[in-house]
Parts: structure tokens; sequence; C-alpha cells
């Protein structure tokens, strides 16, 4: 509120320098130079309240644009202020002995599951680790298509071919 009315004054004062310079001239043009000068001296003196009032209004919105930031400030530090709150009731749930005392257990569930896999590995016989492998050969067998192989012997000897009736001449054999 204090900048617009300060930017309010300020466009008055400008209208005022605006008349008072033409009136100026107009004085020295009838030959009252004392008048002017008055008059020039007192548009000198708005001329340096204008530049306060700019500095003033400067330092307005320098203030603002300080408040403004606090304000972003304090709501992070509010924000962190929460996320703390919220990690010391995670850390009270959560104590470092509780979870050395999870892993430890998760650990121990562990070994205890290897330990049953080596039991289960080492107990099969030969004999059921011989049935293993041939169920496993059967399903490998089963998983290959090989093509179907003639049942018909072979011949011996590959017949020529029949002669050709129109054998080509030499020279055009040649020539190809």
């Amino acid at each position: 509120q204090q900048r617009d009315k300060l930017k309010q004054f300020q466009r008055r004062v400008g209208l005022s320098l605006q008349r008072e310079r033409a009136l100026a001239r107009q004085l020295l043009q009838d030959g009252k130079r004392e008048k002017a000068l008055l008059l020039l001296k007192k548009k000198r003196y708005q001329e340096q309240l204008l530049d306060k009032t700019e500095n003033q209004i400067s330092n307005l919105e320098r203030m603002v644009q300080d408040i403004e930031f606090t304000q972003i400030e304090m709501k992070v530090i509010e924000g962190l202020k929460i996320g703390n709150e919220c990690l010391n009731k995670m850390h009270q749930v959560m104590s470092i002995e509780e979870v050395e005392r999870i892993i430890g257990e998760t650990q121990d569930a562990v070994e205890y599951q290897r330990q049953i896999d080596e039991l289960l590995a080492g107990s099969l016989t030969e004999e059921d680790e011989d049935a293993i492998l041939e169920e496993l050969n059967a399903i490998t067998q089963e998983q290959v298509e090989l093509p179907e192989v003639p049942s018909e012997p072979l011949p011996e000897k590959i017949p020529e071919p029949s002669p050709v009736k129109n054998k080509p001449k030499p020279e055009l054999v040649a020539a190809s």
C-alpha cells in the first residue's frame, strides 16, 4: 500500500514539475527573472523529493522480497521440523536392537533352510539318482525330434545318368 501511495505521489510531483517548468519559461518571457528563479528552486527541491521517493520505493520492494523469502524459509523450517519428528517416531518404533534381532532371525532361518536342502540332497540313494538321470534323458529325448530314417537299404552303387539324346556341341561347351 505504501508503495502504491508513493507512486501516486511521484505522478503528482511529475505533473507539477512539468507545469512549473512551463510557468518558469513564461515568467522569463515576461521579464520576471526573480519569480522564475524562485520557481526553478522549488522545482529542484521537488526533483530531490522524487529521488528520495524512488529510494523509498526501492527499499519497500526489497523489504517485501525479504518478507516473502522469510515466509518461504519459515515453511521450509516447519517442513524440516515435521520431518524430524517423523524420523524420531520411526526411530522409537524401530530401535537398532530390534533391527539386529530381525536380521539375526533372518540369518537363522536362511541357515535352517540350507540345512534342510542339504539333508534332502544327501538323502537320495544311487538308485534314486539313476532314476532321475533316466527321467532326464527321457525328457530330453522327447524334446528333440529327429527326422525319420528310411527303412529301405541304401543302394550300393549310384546309377549313372542315362545318356542324353542331344549332346551339346564341344565348341558350345567350351564357350560357355
